[in-house]
């Protein structure tokens, strides 16, 4: 790591604002772009419930795994094309676009049900454009934080938060909804959601760093450079692996893909609603809202030195929500595993949100952002797809219980990394702040 490489990535550190200028979180910039993010998160929220039920209910454990696991599958193919474009083109042009693509997708699915049944190849054809769709718009969230938010860890606490909320929200509404109404409804609502997060997204004035409003950054306009596609390709892929610490936690998470939430889903929704009803299974996933809630909450209240480590020491938790669904408990039990598994999940991911954001030069967020969620993602779509298989060679409870077993390997596997376990908080430029990392990024 240059010299040059530390000042870039110490000067993108966001500032550290003491509690009194809280309220600055809340400018037009950040207010617009979490309306756009939370009221998409509620659409989005009950669409793991809605898949679940609705196809679940025609083709069963393997058709939900299918569909999920071409959703993904997409995702990880196009995603790193996604971080590019963002870099090039601007990350708001690109997630306004890929909003306006997915109110296509739902609104087909949304009248397919209303119809009737839809057949397997028109829900497995729009799995595929939604997740082209997101592999365009999810590369650039990591980028649009620093420009429409102060201090990065308060804004990722914070949209952790509202993510929490709909996922409280969410599930159980879809689960009403499906019961009330049809599957029709809620792929209905998730295409009005996608309709405003890009009316919202297109009305964010951008400036960079936190500027004032009155001196915006047009980041809409085409990257100045020459570069090639591969080329671009290539720097991302240098910056990303420069940084043990970010590639080590993506390796665990591959193995987190197999073996823990790629089948969570389809296993845990299958067995809650055989044993307890559908409503049950909406309250679990509800439930995992409220521990996300309490999660975020903490996260925007502790400001670990260590923030990775800190992390890893909250996902042992998670490893308590596939426990409890495969050792059969009864719905309080159910619910508070799940209250446990949303908190340790929420605490690591805004942690790790910081971290990618505040250690990483701003010109290759987006890519670096695109690589990290195309590993992290990718074992996740081979997950969904084996997990109707494997029910057929092992029963699904013991499938959960390796991947409870998982969950506690991976968290010893964090530990065990000494870039990750030592990484420290990023410090604002002269701030003299305790911890401030002196070898820049990759400084392992």
């Amino acid at each position: 790591m240059t010299t040059t490489q530390t000042q870039t990535h110490t000067a993108q550190t966001s500032r550290t604002d003491p509690p009194t200028s809280l309220p600055s979180l809340w400018d037009r910039r950040f207010t617009l772009y979490f309306t756009a993010r939370s009221v998409s998160l509620v659409g989005d929220a009950m669409m793991p419930v809605a898949t679940a039920l609705a196809v679940g209910a025609v083709y069963g454990i393997s058709g939900v795994g299918y569909v999920l696991g071409v959703w993904t599958g997409t995702f990880v193919l196009l995603v790193l094309f996604g971080g590019v474009f963002a870099d090039r083109f601007g990350a708001r042009r690109m997630m306004v676009g890929a909003d306006l693509a997915r109110v296509l997708t739902q609104g087909v699915l949304a009248a397919a049900f209303f119809a009737g049944t839809p057949p397997f190849w028109l829900l497995v054809s729009m799995a595929a454009l939604a997740g082209a769709a997101v592999a365009m718009f999810l590369p650039g969230v990591n980028g649009m934080i620093p420009l429409v938010a102060r201090e990065p860890q308060r804004a990722n606490a914070t949209l952790k938060v509202a993510d929490a909320l709909a996922q409280l929200v969410g599930p159980a509404l879809a689960g009403l909804l499906i019961t009330l109404t049809g599957a029709g409804t809620v792929y209905a609502i998730d295409a009005g959601t996608f309709v405003l997060s890009a009316l919202c997204l297109a009305l964010i004035p951008l400036a960079r760093g936190g500027a004032p409003l009155e001196t915006p950054v047009d980041i809409d306009s085409p990257a100045p450079t020459g570069s090639s596609l591969r080329r671009d390709l290539r720097q991302g892929w240098l910056e990303f692996r420069a940084r043990t610490w970010m590639w080590a936690v993506i390796l665990i998470w591959m193995g987190y893909g197999v073996l823990l939430f790629g089948p969570l889903i389809p296993l845990s929704s299958t067995l809650v609603s055989a044993r307890l009803g559908s409503n049950a299974y909406g309250l679990a996933v509800s439930s995992l809202g409220i521990g996300t809630v309490l999660g975020g909450l903490l996260a925007l209240r502790l400001r670990p030195a260590r923030p990775l480590a800190a992390g890893a020491v909250a996902m042992t938790l998670y490893a308590v929500l596939p426990l409890c669904v495969a050792l059969g408990a009864g719905l309080p039990v159910l619910l508070a595993g799940h209250v446990l598994g949303g908190g340790a999940w929420a605490f690591w991911s805004v942690m790790w949100a910081t971290s990618v954001q505040t250690h990483t030069p701003p010109a290759v967020l987006n890519r670096v952002t695109a690589y990290e969620q195309a590993g992290s993602v990718s074992g996740m779509a081979l997950g969904q797809i084996l997990a109707g298989p494997a029910t057929g060679l092992v029963a699904p409870e013991r499938l959960l219980l390796v991947s409870a077993g998982a969950c506690l390997a991976g968290c010893a596997a964090l530990f065990a990394v000494p870039a990750i376990r030592t990484l420290r908080r990023a410090a604002p430029q002269g701030s003299g702040e305790p911890g401030a990392p002196v070898g820049g990024a990759g400084g392992e």
